[in-house]
């Protein structure tokens, strides 16, 4: 007994003179521990938003604490992260596009085709490239595709196409209407891009095998790509059938519907649209400004 205790006394001289916040136990389960002071300091929280680690609160002043993050909190905040004027970036990479000399498609082109629609869209539509009636009038999805992707987005969607932006892969006419090849791509693809940065819609939409693989780069056929969660910096990508397509196949109208009814829920909107909406109710889907999205 007397040999358990002078253990123990050892053991507390120990921890008085090394630090002892660990616990230690002596023989007979004596357990051992320094002092904890009343207060100790709070661990280091980690940030996890803008808001939690104090964006917009006064220098010096503590950020308040941080609510449990919810699923709304995860998605892009459009106001955040979209540059402070789309419509003037989408103006100005049009004009640097107006002459475009980068490919070979430069010289049977009547005029560039740069995309059009509301520079802060919510959904965006991507082709693959511009037909004779585009090539004619400068503006994306005019020709019968056009027509019947304008009934999509009314009659599938209760939007106008106001409202929603529209744009291509490539910008100028291939000849006969083939497929854009690969160096006419490489050479027009970085302005898509750009203009998915300025716009930055909660979803894209592209519309056939081209515009889908070139966007995301992928070898995945339409049947292997459809109907799959899929993204592009972060943003939702639905791929579904081109209206050309369907205009050849009308069976497909089916499948695109479906993709339509997955594109207004990643939006909020319901499945099947009572009518064409009259004006957007939030402020990112207002008319587009003069000259934005500007035809070339």
């Amino acid at each position: 007994m007397e040999t358990r205790r002078a253990l123990a006394r050892w053991l507390e001289f120990a921890v008085d003179a090394y630090g002892g916040d660990l616990p230690v136990r002596a023989p007979g389960s004596i357990v051992v521990r320094q002092p904890v002071p009343e207060t100790e300091p709070e661990p280091e929280r980690v940030p996890t938003s803008a808001a939690d680690a104090g964006a917009g609160t006064p220098e010096g002043e503590a950020a308040p604490a941080a609510a449990a993050p919810t699923p709304a909190a995860a998605e892009p905040a459009r106001a955040a992260e979209a540059p402070a004027d789309a419509a003037a970036g989408l103006a100005a990479l049009a004009a640097r596009l107006a002459d475009c000399t980068r490919c070979k498609l430069h010289a049977g082109r009547t005029q560039v085709v740069f995309g059009e629609g509301n520079p802060r869209a919510r959904v965006m539509f991507i082709g693959e490239a511009p037909g004779f009636h585009e090539d004619q009038q400068g503006r994306p999805f005019v020709g019968p595709a056009g027509q019947l992707l304008d009934r999509i987005i009314t009659g599938g969607m209760g939007l106008r196409r106001e409202y929603v932006y529209i744009a291509n892969v490539n910008k100028c006419r291939p000849p006969n209407n083939r497929d854009p090849e690969p160096d006419e791509v490489a050479a027009c693809l970085p302005f898509l891009r750009e203009q998915v940065r300025l716009i930055r819609p909660e979803v894209i939409v592209c519309l056939g095998r081209v515009a889908s693989s070139n966007l995301l780069g992928t070898t995945l056929h339409m049947r292997a790509l459809r109907g799959r969660a899929l993204t592009y910096e972060g943003i939702p990508v639905v791929v579904t059938w081109h209206p050309a397509y369907l205009l050849r196949n009308p069976a497909a109208k089916r499948e695109t519907w479906e993709d339509i009814k997955r594109v207004n829920r990643l939006l909020g909107l319901p499945e099947q649209p009572a009518r064409p909406a009259s004006a957007r109710e939030d402020a990112s889907s207002q008319p587009p400004a003069p000259g934005a999205g500007a035809e070339a």
